[in-house]
């Protein structure tokens, strides 16, 4: 079960990473985590024992995929994505039925009918005592904006929050109650004072200020979800990049062993006349470790660009002032320039993080297409070198 869990891992991980729109800056990977973390803080409080304990972690990281397919009935689509890949890994059907009952307990207005339904669904709402409660639900409001088109004004927002704070949410196990409730409602307090912060400032507007609050409200809350859709699709890729070059590492380490391990104890044989057999198995593969380990390094190599521009390329607006190979060699005069004509222009602004986002995506498409060429050429390699020793010493014995 250990390995199922494991590959279950894997496979939502990318499948999140690869197919999950960026419009999603709530209902994600990191959510995910967040929720499995909190069913295995749930297991060992509640002291759940196994197979129920494996439900609860499969069912937790397979709750949300399905807003791969969608928003509308994610849930079902979350069962038969679960379903789908754990018959593949050769789970039984009680077992799967068991988790996709899990995973339908998430629905907003479902009753937990027991224990492990129970747990599901405080993991899923955990968030509602951390301590970032703030910056978590800005992402949820972000995303709302995103992919429904739901335009909250901040008093809107705050008060939808209290609703779910009284009406809607409530942690059901008895370890959430003693160690979450706490922080629920200091979160709820928060709010609550936020609500009356707002009211009373409501109160001391004239009419003009509040028309003018509300067209200022509705222009800036759909730039936040831009940004914050920028800032977590960049960080993103910035994560995708480290763990490309990681791959890379691995494989230049386990290269360079074989390669030490061939001149220091190989190699020498090779000058006895009974060893001849050995060289062009030795040549093959030598020649393959060596290609895999220059793949590796081109798939880490930077680029060198530049580093200049000129005030023309400012004004046409042809040069990425947030990437800083276009602009390391310049003075700090010229770049202090260049960067106030940009913030004066919201369109250079976007289009610059846009050329950004756009490059980084290109960067990383590169890095990803040498590194699955190079474990090919690893894999093909071994495989035919072993294929190659065999022969050899087939034909040296007879």
């Amino acid at each position: 079960m250990e390995n199922i869990i494991k590959a279950s891992e894997n496979y939502v991980t990318d499948l999140l990473i690869e197919t999950l729109p960026s419009d999603f800056l709530y209902h994600n990977l990191t959510h995910t985590k967040r929720v499995v973390n909190k069913v295995k803080e749930l297991i060992d409080g509640e002291k759940i024992e196994e197979p129920h304990a494996n439900m609860l972690l499969l069912a937790a990281w397979f709750h949300d995929t399905g807003y791969t397919r969608g928003t509308e009935n994610h849930e079902e689509s979350s069962s038969e994505i679960a379903e789908k890949f754990l018959s593949e890994q050769g789970l039984n059907s009680d077992s799967i039925e068991r988790v996709k009952t899990l995973i339908m307990a998430t629905v907003l207005e479902h009753e937990p009918q027991n224990e492990l339904e129970m747990i599901i669904r405080d993991a899923d709402c955990a968030h509602f005592s951390s301590k970032n409660y703030d910056e978590i639900v800005e992402l949820l409001r972000g995303e709302l904006e995103l992919t429904q088109n739901k335009d909250y004004s901040d008093t809107e927002w705050i008060s939808e929050n209290i609703r779910f704070f009284k009406d809607v949410q409530r942690f059901n196990t008895d370890y959430a109650i003693n160690n979450w409730q706490k922080g629920k409602e200091r979160n709820l307090a928060k709010l609550l004072k936020r609500d009356k912060k707002l009211s009373a400032d409501r109160q001391k507007l004239t009419l003009k200020a509040k028309e003018f609050e509300f067209k200022k409200t509705k222009f800036e809350l759909p730039e936040r979800g831009i940004e914050t859709m920028f800032r977590v699709t960049l960080r993103n890729h910035i994560d995708l990049s480290g763990q490309a070059d990681t791959k890379a590492n691995i494989l230049l380490s386990v290269n360079a062993i074989i390669i030490s391990v061939v001149l220091s104890n190989l190699i020498p044989k090779l000058d006895n006349p009974s060893n001849f057999y050995l060289i062009w198995p030795s040549a093959i593969f030598v020649v393959f470790t060596v290609v895999a380990m220059v793949m590796c390094v081109l798939a880490t190599r930077p680029n060198i660009t530049r580093g200049k521009f000129s005030r023309e390329d400012v004004e046409q607006k042809r040069v990425n002032l947030i990437f800083f190979g276009n602009f390391h060699k310049m003075s700090l005069e010229e770049f202090e320039w260049a960067m106030g004509e940009m913030m004066k222009d919201r369109d250079y602004l976007y289009s610059s993080m846009k050329k950004d986002l756009y490059f980084l995506g290109k960067v990383l498409n590169r890095k990803y297409s040498i590194l699955r060429t190079t474990y090919t050429i690893f894999v093909v390699g071994i495989i035919i070198s072993v294929v190659a020793f065999g022969i050899a010493f087939q034909y040296s014995g007879a």
